[in-house]
């Protein structure tokens, strides 16, 4: 299984650290999800793992930075990191802290403002904020 977690690795142009292989269990071994550095933290010490927060941020931001992770910012201090990247959008439930995806065909965006000068639009993220 490991060998399938290597593979994706030295695709992106990563060494396949030990570090990085687990987390790479932890995130693609299942379905789409959603998560915090801290609560990926709390996976990996659940398997044994023992790795430092600036660790585990680390390879999140080197995963984003590669295309494997989709990096969502809600707040200052809270970002989330979706193993979803396909285009779509999502609702975001500050009391249960958790993301819901949309599918884009979902929201429909009819008219964008116009771009200044010398600039492309790279997305449109629409996060829908429920109470």
């Amino acid at each position: 299984m490991l060998d399938k977690y290597e593979s994706l690795l030295r695709q992106h142009d990563l060494r396949p650290t030990r570090q990085r292989l687990l987390i790479s269990e932890i995130l693609f071994g299942c379905d789409h999800r959603h998560v915090t550095a801290e609560q990926l933290r709390s996976e990996v010490a659940d398997r044994g793992g023992n790795m430092s927060l600036a660790t585990i941020y680390n390879t999140l931001n080197q995963f984003s930075d590669v295309g494997l992770l989709r990096e969502i910012k809600l707040e200052e201090n809270v970002t989330y990191y979706d193993t979803n990247n396909d285009h779509h959008h999502h609702f975001y439930d500050p009391k249960q802290s958790k993301l819901i995806d949309i599918p884009s065909e979902q929201i429909s965006l009819d008219k964008l403002p116009d771009v200044p000068d010398g600039q492309t639009i790279d997305r449109v993220d629409v996060i829908i904020r429920l109470s």
